[in-house]
């Protein structure tokens, strides 16, 4: 009997470690979101100021994060989730490109709403995530 309970609590707290390491993931994914957003907040108030050379670094930067993002997926666990993430991320970087050819602020407001809504999804996982381990502790 006290081999099961240890057993249980190690089982417990190998669950609570790869949740928090799971949060950690989350988190570091909602900072890309703001740096993104925050790199094309830069970008369309350089645009304005017609600071080419500073908005072409933001917009750099901005495209590296895409491409960070969309190099984190799971396409086999996230499946279709993941796949219309990574066409999002596909769509925002061309965005990117025209809006640096173009000067097209629109462009760069187009890609923070979009970015915005899925940041706001991913704010909610933590939660999510403390749902789940509390059901499954109960």
């Amino acid at each position: 009997m006290a081999f099961r309970k240890k057993g249980l609590a190690s089982y417990g707290e190998v669950s609570i470690q790869a949740g928090t390491a799971y949060a950690d993931s989350v988190q570091l994914i909602q900072m890309l979101f703001d740096g993104l957003i925050d790199s094309l907040s830069a970008a369309e108030g350089q645009i304005e100021r017609n600071e080419i050379e500073a908005k072409g670094q933001s917009l750099s930067r901005a495209t590296r994060i895409l491409l960070g993002l969309k190099g984190s997926l799971d396409s086999e666990k996230g499946g279709e989730i993941a796949a219309n993430l990574a066409d999002l991320y596909d769509y925002c970087t061309r965005r990117l490109m025209h809006a640096n050819l173009k000067n097209d602020r629109e462009a760069i407001q187009e890609i923070k709403r979009l970015i915005s809504e899925v940041r706001e999804a991913w704010a909610q996982v933590p939660e999510i995530l403390q749902q789940q381990q509390v059901a499954s502790l109960g």
